[in-house]
């Protein structure tokens, strides 16, 4: 604990309890990692998916929330309940995702990315911090919350409670806000949103996100010939597409790195918590001589600024390659949109900006995904103020801190648009050593243990409140 913290009455029993249920915890989430819940179907069976929505149905039925599998537009399911609140009581949403990104390089994972694995410490597997840890860190503030209550009493909760555990969040396809967009009813019920899919700015240090960046990705093709040709016969004045598309990429930032797309601003500046240049090198895994790149702070870049990162290239690989001049490439492309920007206007600039730089008269082809919008939270309401302390009385009198956060979560806008009087906060079990989205995807069980701590009291005193 830290100097001169006396934790509170109800901060010392709930957290027996949580204590107490961290082995449980624990257990379950090797269990739910053991899932491979990609939604891809070009990757993995949607059954396994379907598998683990049942897992959660099931995990929160035992809790006393009547969960459905709720089938979205884009063919998977959320798993969605309510629980009326009593008399005169709020009603809390708790969301979360079961689905997980595709585990890239499996050599290099250093053990087997669907086994829950613990290594000084942390644990180790796909889903186990993004998002699969808030799962159980949700599960086990409602087992500490209720204690000996039967699930089914009227009194095990104090307060009303809504289940959404989301299918497809990591494909970005938006299926859920078309859902929600669809069947508002239930969302309106909210008085207050847990989006739990966000995390600490460091390990131990509690942490509540203020604002995301929103985000659309863009394909664009670029085709010159009818088929591939030999490089030596036709090569030198055949018109070379993975040429141009190196060229239209590489004018997507100047020599430091600054987005340089007419018609998408680049210079804003994050007033918010700053992310130490230092520790971000080490959080990166930036490699010895490698630039930051960017002008301004790296929370400048983080927060306040929109950056396109290449995802991927459609281009023979250099294993098996022939000496031939291709006839197409391709590239998948992601912008992220600061707060208070336009992703629909950043999407057409980009667009536009590819067609007008493709050289030597190529075809160019583009496609653009949903679009995700950015997201301020309102950091004045009670419930902000009440998950402050609840936080800082979890992390044993270390102070919650509020922090701009990079990623994108496009439900939060989409939420916030059908129930605009609902306080809508975000918090979650990753820190940046998880590595979410890449190999080795970790989560510290204490980061489970302290944020289950910090919701459970959260929704016993905002009940009371």
């Amino acid at each position: 604990m830290t100097s001169q913290y006396t934790a509170p009455a109800d901060r010392i029993e709930i957290g027996a309890r949580i204590e107490a249920l961290m082995p449980r915890a624990i257990e379950e989430l090797a269990e739910l990692v053991a899932i491979p819940s990609i939604a891809d179907e070009r990757i993995v069976d949607p059954a396994e998916c379907v598998r683990a929505a049942e897992w959660v149905r099931e995990a929160f039925r035992a809790e006393g929330i009547p969960a459905e599998l709720e089938l979205t537009p884009d063919g998977t399911y959320a798993v969605i309940g309510h629980r009326p609140a009593p008399a005169g009581a709020p009603t809390v949403l708790l969301y979360c995702h079961y689905d997980v990104q595709p585990i890239l390089d499996e050599h290099e994972w250093l053990s087997p990315p669907f086994q829950l694995t613990e290594r000084d410490g942390r644990l180790f597997g796909r889903g186990a911090a993004d998002c699969k840890g808030n799962v159980l860190a949700h599960l086990t503030a409602l087992r500490a919350l209720r204690d000996q209550t039967p699930a089914d009493s009227d009194d095990a909760y104090p307060v009303g409670l809504i289940l959404v555990a989301e299918g497809s969040e990591e494909q970005g396809r938006a299926s859920l806000d078309q859902y929600a967009i669809a069947n508002p009813e239930l969302f309106q019920k909210a008085d207050v949103i847990l989006i739990q899919d966000a995390g600490n700015a460091a390990y131990g240090l509690p942490t509540l996100s203020v604002s995301l960046r929103g985000a659309v990705d863009i394909e664009v093709r670029v085709e010159a010939l009818k088929a591939s040709v030999h490089s030596g016969m036709f090569g030198g004045p055949a018109t070379d597409p993975i040429a141009a598309l190196v060229r239209m990429l590489a004018t997507l930032r100047d020599e430091h790195g600054n987005t340089t797309v007419p018609g998408i601003r680049a210079d804003q500046v994050w007033q918010g918590l700053q992310y130490e240049e230092e520790a971000y090198r080490a959080d990166a895994g930036l490699l010895e001589g490698s630039q930051i790149l960017g002008s301004g702070t790296v929370s400048d870049q983080i927060c306040a600024r929109p950056v396109i990162t290449i995802l991927g290239i459609d281009a023979p690989p250099v294993v098996g390659a022939v000496a031939a001049v291709q006839a197409k490439a391709a590239a998948k492309l992601n912008l992220r949109v600061p707060p208070g920007e336009d992703p629909a206007q950043m999407r057409d600039a980009l667009i536009a900006h590819l067609h007008a730089v493709a050289p030597w008269g190529v075809k160019v082809e583009t496609e653009a995904g949903e679009l995700g919008y950015p997201f301020s939270s309102d950091t004045t309401t009670r419930s902000f103020k009440l998950l402050e302390q609840a936080l800082t009385d979890a992390y044993d009198g270390v102070e919650t801190v509020s922090a701009g956060e990079g990623g994108s979560i496009p439900l939060t806008t989409t939420l916030a648009g059908i129930n605009p009087s609902a306080d809508i906060v975000l918090l979650g079990v990753p820190d940046p050593e998880s590595r979410i989205h890449s190999t080795n995807e970790s989560v510290h069980p204490e980061e489970i243990r302290r944020i289950a701590l910090g919701e459970a009291l959260f929704l016993s005193r905002v009940a009371q409140a």
